[in-house]
């Protein structure tokens, strides 16, 4: 008895954990039931414990409520909404920091305790002040003191009021705009009144005039700068215009179901070929024989051109429309038309009394000139002729290719410092022989061109002389022979005798050097030419004389009967 109370006992301190009653099997059927009626909107949906419906299609392990938290509550999806203790509590739309400074009744005139040293303002401290750094602070001078900014707020935004750009905007700031816009526009009409009133005073303007200008003159008539689409076109803003069909036309892409037939861009909805040309109708008894046939027929040309032109003169301030003035706009492109080529034939005829060749411009045709042939040429398909013979090549009315004074090329065919001469010798003397590859080693540097040797040099001409200043310059040329003739006297003999030695030595050198060159060259030849250093044959300086005048007199001349008994 005493186990049977304490387990009473233990079950009755756990309030309302009893386990579900199970179903019988009747009630299992009918829950069902009411289950599929309420899936299929027979029946009406279950309520929870706030009165609002829950969807059955909802699972019921998501909708119920766990026997062991609370068998007694009614099946309910609370517990699936964001739960209000637990959401961020964030700032208002219309909350925002204060501008401005706070409203003071007072003027505060006397420096205040722990305020900001530089202006004197207590809601900031001197390293965070903005105002400019004073000389002597208002702490010590205790005038010009700054009032007290607002105490900001804390905002704590969300993710869109992060990102809102109007976030903070006074609309008070757009309505300061328009009224600065009323009053730009009162302006505007009050001078265009007086400058009527003026034209009117001084007899340039009738009143008839300006009833009616002031009649089609209107300052509210929007819908003619407002470019309508299709008509005024703007190259600097590119407005397009999407070809919306009417609804009860048939669509391009049924007119022939084809898959080989017409293409159709979904994108720009356009079908440029004709859909029906592969069935061999006519495309006048045709509905619809594709966008190129309807933009190139009539008087569509005619009309692009004339919107073209409008576009054009509207550009250049004149106000013309195709829709709204047609008539006007036509006359004046006649007129456009007439007078550009009357501009056309006036520049032409200009031209040919300045230059002539109007006889050029009047000759029959080519082929009348050239008269007919039976000569038959044949080509192959790379161009060659096959039979036949070829045109003949227009020549110069010059002698070409003329040879003279054995040269191999003619004269101009060489270019070097300014100057023409010949390719195969160098030479830039016209008229000269041809010395072959060995001119061409020779430098022509010095040579003269043939037509600047006869050019003869201008002679300055001089300014005539006085007697005095005559007399003046026989005595110093006199002056300065006397002078040179001691000095070469004293000079000549001493520095021949130098120079002969100089000379001497440095021959005697250059032979030394010679032998030594010779005998390395010897000795590079014995040596294999894949053990040679690398530029050990070549010289870099050019050679001196006496290096010249030594290497002709060790030079070995085949030619020469001694050679033989130079070795001995």
């Amino acid at each position: 008895m005493t186990e049977q109370a304490n387990s009473n006992g233990g079950s009755e301190g756990i309030v309302g954990l009893d386990e579900p009653k199970k179903m019988t099997r009747e009630d299992w059927r009918k829950k069902k039931e009411l289950e599929e009626q309420r899936k299929l909107g027979n029946a009406p949906a279950e309520v929870d414990e706030e009165g609002k419906d829950i969807n059955p299609h909802i699972p019921q392990y998501i909708s119920s409520v766990p026997w062991y938290i609370d068998p007694s509550k009614r099946p309910t999806l609370k517990h699936q909404r964001p739960q209000s203790e637990n959401q961020s509590q964030y700032s208002a739309i219309g909350e925002w920091y204060k501008r401005g400074v706070q409203e003071q009744n007072s003027v505060i005139t006397k420096f205040r305790k722990g305020a900001c040293e530089n202006c004197g303002a207590m809601t900031h401290k001197k390293k965070d002040c903005l105002e400019r750094p004073r000389k002597v602070g208002a702490k010590f001078t205790g005038t010009g003191i700054a009032p007290d900014e607002h105490a900001q707020i804390q905002l704590t935004l969300d993710y869109d009021g992060k990102r809102d750009r109007w976030n903070g905007y006074d609309p008070e700031e757009h309505q300061r705009i328009v009224e600065e816009y009323a009053k730009v526009d009162l302006a505007k009409r009050t001078l265009k009144a007086q400058k009527l009133q003026d034209e009117l005073a001084s007899g340039k303007l009738d009143q008839t005039e300006r009833e009616h200008d002031s009649e089609d003159e209107d300052e509210d008539k929007y819908a003619d700068d407002i470019d309508m689409p299709g008509q005024n076109f703007d190259s600097k803003r590119r407005i397009t215009v999407r070809n919306l069909r009417i609804r009860e036309d048939t669509a391009k892409y049924l007119r022939n179901l084809d898959p080989n037939s017409a293409y159709y861009d979904p994108k720009t909805r356009a079908m440029r070929e004709n859909p029906y040309s592969s069935t061999g109708m006519n495309p006048d008894e045709v509905g619809y024989a594709g966008d190129n046939f309807a933009r190139y027929s009539g008087d569509t040309i005619t009309m692009a051109q004339t919107q073209l032109f409008a576009w054009e003169a509207y550009e250049r301030g004149s106000e013309v429309h195709l829709q709204a003035d047609p008539t006007k706009l036509e006359l004046l492109h006649r007129s456009f038309k007439v007078k550009k080529e009357d501009f056309k034939e006036t520049q032409r005829a200009g031209i040919l009394e300045k230059y002539g060749g109007e006889e050029h411009l009047n000759a029959p045709p080519r082929e009348l000139l050239l008269a007919q042939t039976e000569d038959y040429v044949e080509y192959s398909r790379h161009g060659a002729v096959l039979k036949g013979l070829e045109k003949a090549v227009a020549r110069s009315k010059y002698e070409e290719d003329v040879l003279i004074n054995n040269h191999t090329c003619i004269w101009g065919s060489y270019w070097k410092d300014g100057c023409w001469g010949y390719k195969c010798c160098h030479s830039m003397v016209k008229q000269s022989y041809c010395t072959g590859e060995a001119g061409i080693g020779i430098s022509n540097s010095e040579c003269v061109p043939f037509e600047e040797g006869l050019k003869e040099p201008q002679q300055e001409e001089e300014e005539p002389k006085s007697l005095l200043e005559m007399h003046q310059d026989k005595m110093k040329e006199k002056k300065k022979k006397k002078k040179s003739k001691k000095n070469k006297k004293h000079d000549s003999d001493s520095s021949d005798s130098e120079d002969e030695e100089k000379k001497k030595e440095k021959l005697k050198k250059a032979l030394e050097a010679e032998d030594k060159r010779v005998k390395q060259v010897e000795a590079m030849m014995q040596l294999d030419e894949r053990k040679r250093p690398y530029y050990s044959l070549q010289e870099v300086k050019a050679p001196t004389e006496e290096e010249m005048e030594a290497f002709r007199m060790k030079r070995c001349r085949p030619d020469d009967p001694m050679a033989s008994f130079l070795g001995q």
